[in-house]
């Protein structure tokens, strides 16, 4: 990871609008500032959420968008109030939040279930972590709290963890008959390992941080996680996990080095997990060049909607592991400060005039429009906030405000997929879950193949 001191300086961008001049103004040294152009890229990425509209359903992107991705970009949006205090959307979080939550609160409602990816749905309880570690506005009382929705995550996935095949890992998809079944991934992993993690931190728990220290065990010795090197796509359990697809996407270096912090500040700067930390920090180094975060597929212009969006997750990890381990933050924040300045030079395009492109490298936009490219960009910007932002907070500081459960997502009404959790399955679900999955398949994996980082 790169340590040496970026100059900060000022970028303003002016752009031809639909209605007139656009402008963003972007000074590193100004929280005003940030806090502006932050508030300018959110706006623009919030008009593509429709699911507080009448008749719409509260949390749900339109397509091209798929489910985990707007739980995503609520994460990013409960990011945006922790670090400016911009209340605009916060009825709008809630709303969409709870109404995904499901009725057992683990973040595995009805109309999503059947298709529905481990990484699918950590996604959603990482928000809600989220929520917990900043003290973002609790539910009403008779409604599934932040730490207990994350808690109802952790639950529901634990029980899926296959020792059968492989010896150990998580499994892409929750059912047999969804293709990808036999695909043990980095990100279904790394969702369960950075949650686990994270609520070891907030919690105190040691079976949170057990279950932390397994998954990463199992993502080294299988070889998807070499330290300091690399985290691989997955690997086909249908072979004993011997081949990989080595693709590498920023967001599973992301995702692994912000679990690895947690563990370090959970155990109190324990030497093995503070080089665990290191060493995935140093592997985060693949997704820069000359100080600027780029992702893997940029390279060839065939990046997909999803991965579009991977940058977010690793500037907002990168950032919060700088808050949590502060001794990787000389190596953070010039990457953060680097990056948001290319970024917002792209920050020109559409009717707004101010929305953000996929290419930070390039000095100008794209013409690559989306929820991902502003999510990327929001999170990049505001990440510069992290010096001056709040702590997290957690039970065990007795900071923490949001109410556990021990035992969410484990209700009666829940009944069993291959003997673990989930609900009734009919012979119409097979049919939707399986084809809609087959085509995400072909889209994810077909596009991996030709999206090899350097």
């Amino acid at each position: 990871m790169r340590a040496k001191s970026l100059p900060v300086f000022v970028t303003t961008l002016w752009a031809l609008a639909g209605q007139g001049a656009a402008t963003i103004t972007l000074d590193l040294t100004s929280q005003d500032s940030i806090k502006s152009a932050a508030s300018t890229i959110a706006k623009d990425m919030m008009k593509y959420y429709t699911g507080n509209n009448p008749g719409d359903t509260p949390g749900n992107l339109p397509d091209p968008y798929y489910w985990w991705e707007a739980g995503a970009m609520f994460g990013t949006m409960i990011n945006h109030w922790h670090y400016t205090g911009d209340t605009s959307y916060n009825a709008i979080i809630m709303q969409a939040m709870l109404h995904q939550a499901g009725d057992n609160g683990d973040f595995q409602p009805l109309n999503q279930t059947k298709t529905l990816g481990n990484d699918d749905q950590g996604f959603w309880g990482m928000a809600a972590m989220t929520a917990a570690e900043v003290n973002f506005e609790n539910p009403p009382s008779d409604q599934h709290q932040w730490l207990a929705l994350a808690q109802g995550v952790f639950n529901t996935q634990v029980v899926l963890y296959d020792s059968a095949t492989c010896n150990g890992g998580f499994r892409w998809q929750k059912f047999t008959f969804n293709s990808g079944y036999n695909y043990k991934n980095s990100i279904s992993n790394g969702c369960f390992f950075n949650l686990a993690a994270r609520l070891a931190m907030y919690t105190g728990n040691a079976t949170y941080a057990q279950w932390a220290e397994k998954t990463w065990d199992w993502m080294t010795g299988v070889g998807l996680l070499v330290e300091g090197v690399a985290v691989y796509d997955g690997t086909q359990n249908t072979d004993n996990c011997t081949s990989k697809d080595h693709n590498q996407w920023s967001y599973n270096a992301g995702i692994f080095l912000f679990g690895a912090a947690a563990m370090y500040n959970y155990s109190n700067g324990d030497s093995v997990w503070q080089q665990r930390t290191q060493s995935m920090l140093n592997t985060t180094d693949n997704f820069f060049a000359d100080g600027i975060m780029y992702e893997s597929c940029e390279s060839t212009g065939k990046c997909n909607v999803d991965q579009r969006s991977f940058k977010a997750y690793l500037a907002r990890w990168l950032a919060a592991t700088s808050k949590i381990a502060p001794f990787t933050a000389s190596s953070i924040l010039p990457l953060l400060a680097t990056s948001a300045n290319a970024a917002i030079k792209t920050c020109t395009g559409g009717t707004s005039g101010t929305q953000c492109g996929l290419k930070w490298n390039t000095g100008t936009n794209d013409g690559s429009l989306g929820v991902g490219e502003s999510m990327a960009a929001l999170e990049i910007v505001q990440s510069n906030l992290v010096s001056t932002s709040s702590d997290f907070v957690s039970t065990v500081k007795g900071t923490g405000s949001s109410v556990g459960n021990a035992n969410a997502g484990t209700s009666a009404g829940s009944t069993s997929v291959d003997g673990k959790s989930s609900s009734p399955v009919t012979t119409g679900d097979r049919a939707g879950a399986g084809i809609l999955t087959a085509l995400v398949l072909v889209g994810v994996l077909g596009g991996s193949a030709l999206m090899i980082s350097p």
